[in-house]
Formats: C-alpha cells, sequence, structure tokens
C-alpha cells in the first residue's frame, strides 16, 4: 500500500488556502457535521456575517445537490462520493468547490446551463430565479439542480466554474466553483 504523505497534502492546501476538504460518501448527517464545522471555521475566522451566510448555503446547497443525485441514480456509498473543498482566493473571497461522479448526458447537461448562467448578470439572474420558483412542478418529479444551481449563481461574486473529466468506467467527474 502506498503510503499518505500527510506534508505534502498539507503543504498544497496551505498554498491553495484550502480552509476545509472532504473526499469520501456523504450522508445527509455528514453534510450536516461538516456544516457546523464549516460554520465554526467562518465564525473563528470572523468572516462578515452575510459572506459567511452565502459561503454555508452554497456548501449545503452543492452537497444536497450531489446526495440527492447520487440517490436518484441508485449510486453505490463508494459510488456516491463527494470531494468538497472550501478556500480562498488570491484577493480573500470563499471558494466553495465540490465535485461528483454523474453520467455523461448529466455532466454536459449541468456544464451548459452552469455556462448559460455565466451570461446573465445579477438582474438576470433574479428574474430567472423567479420564474423558476413559479414554475408549476409534476407530483414526485425530482426538481433537478436547476433552483439550487440558479441561487448559487446570484450568491457568487464571480461566474461559476465547472469542469467534466472523463473517468476509467465511462462516468464523469464534474466539479463546480463558486467564488463568494
Amino acid at each position: 500500500m502506498e503510503s499518505l504523505d500527510l506534508l505534502a497534502m498539507r503543504e498544497i492546501y496551505n498554498r491553495q488556502r484550502v480552509m476545509l476538504c472532504f473526499n469520501g460518501p456523504i450522508s445527509r448527517s455528514l453534510i450536516e457535521e461538516i456544516g457546523n464545522a464549516l460554520r465554526n471555521y467562518l465564525q473563528a475566522e470572523q468572516a462578515k456575517p452575510s459572506a459567511a451566510m452565502d459561503v454555508f448555503a452554497v456548501y449545503i446547497e452543492m452537497t444536497q445537490n450531489i446526495r440527492h443525485y447520487a440517490t436518484q441514480k441508485g449510486f453505490s456509498d463508494q459510488d456516491a462520493s463527494a470531494t468538497v473543498a472550501i478556500s480562498r482566493d488570491d484577493e480573500g473571497r470563499y471558494v466553495v468547490s465540490a465535485g461528483n461522479l454523474v453520467t455523461e448526458q448529466d455532466g454536459r447537461e449541468l456544464v451548459d446551463f452552469v455556462a448559460r448562467l455565466s451570461t446573465l448578470d445579477k438582474a438576470q439572474l433574479k428574474i430567472a430565479y423567479k420564474e423558476q420558483l413559479r414554475k408549476p412542478r409534476e407530483d414526485g418529479a425530482s426538481s433537478g439542480a436547476g433552483l439550487g444551481l440558479l441561487d448559487i449563481a446570484r450568491k457568487s461574486s464571480s461566474p461559476m466554474r465547472t469542469s467534466l473529466q472523463e473517468q476509467k468506467d465511462g462516468r464523469f467527474f464534474f466539479s463546480l466553483s463558486a467564488v463568494i
């Protein structure tokens, strides 16, 4: 078994200003526990209350989207894993990032949707959010990540970034980052 180089990981995390990182199967209770740790970290860092609320809300939205997607697809615990990191950028803004395995079609649709959102200004995002809220939903239908992604885009100080990387098993790893 390959030895884990914690010092190298620490140096990478410090260089990239990672404050909190998680990788593995994600459950509802784990989302809550990591959220509590994040809230405590932001409080200790004396983050502005509005920024702290937005970082927390974006973290919750991203991780719940991942959990709901994995459940909807019937993924095993291993495949329902998430990689989540909260960091700071060079300007001191918070960067909330999350990624998970998706099907190719779902991944491409997410990338396209986020790309469309990136063309909208704050006023247009607000209008799109309100329109999405008013849309009728079919009974039992999954609402998808549309409303949540619109909310994340509204809280972001710059357009969200995505990536989609093919894996050996034919699925894709979708990553989403939002700057708060």
